[in-house]
């Protein structure tokens, strides 16, 4: 199975973003503690989703760095992606595991702790976990569940627990020390004036 990178940089496909630019300014800065799940809006179709995770592969392969599809399993089939990612209103993790094979990276979108145990007995390679803080880089989130709700969830598994939510460099110490193997992030980067110095700062954050 592909390492599992600390900072997961979750692709900003909204109108005036540039998904792409910003992998490629935190590629250099994270190396292979970089995981890039590449999300896309409802509205895009399977070939645009397709052609962008072969865009991301691209830019990803010369640095050892895991790329992961959201919901869309069979894109990330399609294109060669190291796993995918489901939430809970897409496949049963099982039938998810079924669907990519024993060896991919799976992970699964949990926010208390009973059903992200279930999600790992189901196979779940990881979990990302919250909403932590408000956000409003997508719509229709549950309320924020913050590093308690977290917290209750890394006490419940074994698998490593990813943060997501609304989550700043300045969060980081924190969360580590309620226990999460690292950070999931959309605006932080690509909503920055300078995304490779973001990147940084998370990964020194990280590191610590």
């Amino acid at each position: 199975m592909p390492s599992l990178g600390r900072l997961h940089l979750i692709t900003d496909t909204r109108p005036g973003r540039d998904a792409l630019a910003v992998l490629a300014a935190a590629l250099p800065v994270a190396h292979t503690e970089l995981v890039v799940q590449v999300r896309v809006e409802d509205t895009t179709t399977d070939r645009e989703a397709y052609e962008l995770t072969r865009q991301v592969l691209v830019l990803c392969r010369p640095y050892g760095v895991t790329c992961l599809v959201n919901d869309r399993l069979h894109v990330a089939l399609a294109a060669g992606a190291s796993g995918g990612h489901v939430g809970a209103d897409d496949l049963p993790v099982a039938t998810a595991r079924r669907v990519l094979g024993s060896d991919a990276v799976l992970g699964a979108t949990a926010r208390e702790p009973v059903s992200a145990a279930e999600a790992v007995a189901a196979g779940a390679s990881y979990l990302g976990v919250g909403p932590c803080h408000a956000t409003t880089t997508k719509d229709g989130l549950p309320p924020a569940i913050g590093v308690a709700g977290v917290r209750a969830v890394v006490e419940a598994v074994t698998v490593p627990v990813i943060a997501i939510g609304g989550v700043t460099a300045e969060d980081v110490p924190v969360l580590r020390s309620a226990g999460v193997y690292g950070v999931a992030v959309v605006g932080a980067l690509s909503g920055a004036a300078d995304p490779a110095h973001a990147a940084a700062e998370f990964m020194d954050a990280l590191a610590c």
